[in-house]
Parts: C-alpha cells; sequence; structure tokens
C-alpha cells in the first residue's frame, strides 16, 4: 500500500465513524412521541426498582416476567417524574412495583388466578398493558419503605383508599403519595393504595411490545 492509498484509507474509515456518530446524535435528538414506549431509567436515576412479578414474591408465587425492566408510555414517564421531584422536596423517592405489562404476560396472570377482581382479564386488558399505570410506593432517605397500612398487593379493604381504620401516620403516608400523583394528573384506584395510572388517551391501546432482556 502506498502513502496516498494508506492516507485515503484512514480517511474513509475517519468519516464512516463521523457519520455514524451524527446520525446516533440526531437519533437521541429526534422529539420522543408521547405515546412511545420507554426504558424509564434512561430519562431518569431517581427511582428505585422492586419489580415484583420478574420474581416469585408477588401474590401469584410465580415469576412471569423474563427479566425486570420499567417501560412505559413516555407521557407517564414524563408525569412519573415531576411527581419524583415533589417528593424529592419533601424527602422521599417512589419505589416501582409493576410498570408497563405486555399483554402476553397478562394472559400467564390469567391462566394462574383467571378471577377478575385479582386479575384484569386480557379479553379487554388492564391500564397497564397500554403502558399508562404504575404500581408503587414510597421510601425515605434511607431507602426504608413507609408504612402504608398494608403489604403491596394485598387484596383484603385495609388496601383501599376508603379505608380509615389505619394509624395517623398511614393515612398521612397514604395521602401524601395520593396528593402529590392527582396533582401531576394520575388516578388513583378506589381499592389498591399503590396503583395509579393516566386517563386512557388515543394511542395509549393495549400493547404486547416487549423490550430487549439484554438492556
Amino acid at each position: 500500500m502506498n502513502i496516498k492509498s494508506f492516507y485515503f484509507f484512514w480517511f474513509s474509515i475517519l468519516m464512516s465513524l463521523t457519520l455514524q456518530a451524527q446520525s446516533t446524535e440526531k437519533s437521541q435528538n429526534q422529539p420522543v412521541h408521547d405515546t412511545t414506549f420507554v426504558n424509564l431509567t434512561e430519562y431518569s436515576s431517581a427511582f428505585i426498582l422492586d419489580l415484583r412479578y420478574a420474581t416469585e414474591n408477588n401474590f401469584l408465587k410465580a415469576k412471569v416476567y423474563d427479566c425486570a425492566s420499567c417501560y412505559l408510555r413516555f407521557k407517564t414517564v414524563k408525569k412519573l417524574i415531576e411527581a419524583q421531584d415533589l417528593l424529592k422536596e419533601k424527602g422521599y423517592k417512589i419505589k416501582l412495583f409493576d410498570c408497563y405489562r405486555p399483554l402476553d404476560v397478562q394472559k400467564k396472570m390469567w391462566q394462574i388466578v383467571p378471577n377478575p377482581i385479582y386479575v384484569a382479564d386480557p379479553a379487554k386488558g388492564s391500564i397497564h398493558n397500554r403502558g399508562g399505570a404504575v404500581d408503587i410506593t414510597l421510601v425515605d432517605v434511607n431507602g426504608q419503605e413507609l408504612d402504608m397500612g398494608t403489604e403491596f398487593d394485598y387484596f383484603g379493604s385495609e388496601a383501599s383508599h376508603d379505608y380509615l381504620k389505619l394509624k395517623p401516620e398511614v393515612l398521612k403516608n397514604r395521602e401524601m403519595l395520593r396528593n402529590v400523583m392527582v396533582q401531576v394528573g394520575f388516578k388513583m384506584f378506589q381499592s389498591e393504595w399503590w396503583h395509579y395510572n393516566l386517563p386512557v388517551e388515543p394511542g395509549f391501546s393495549v400493547a404486547n411490545f416487549k423490550w430487549d432482556c439484554k438492556d
């Protein structure tokens, strides 16, 4: 290889790498649509993840996710970050138990517990299947969960927002979480203190999108 060919060879490689970097930067800077599924951790590191259905530590006693990742519609992520910013001012963080749930996972859950009291019928789908719902609690600066009166996925009357025969501390904790989530646009689910969802909008259809477990 003569010197002219040598320089041309390395110039070609340099130009290729530059164009690739520009393409990647352009892709990253492109606006994300509110209905796009995104990984929450790519937009904020402020949350604690304890995704129970990726383990056997849940009311199903079964692992139904292949791996633990929190995907949501981009609008849901933005609203959740708004809530986290407000709670940070009070010294708390949001811990997530569940996020978007693919329809195939909903079908697995239905096979294990085919009861609409506990699991949404996959024939209709749930707001979790639409990427607009989260199951959450709060933790303090030491990572300790605040007392909410019951465990996550406890299906007795004590888990309801209407149930008031609880310690004042529990009622205060639930109220703080509820007020912040409602303030940023989420709706509460009356019988489950941990469940919050955005109103269903066009584009928030039932989905079966699945993330790469190598992420």
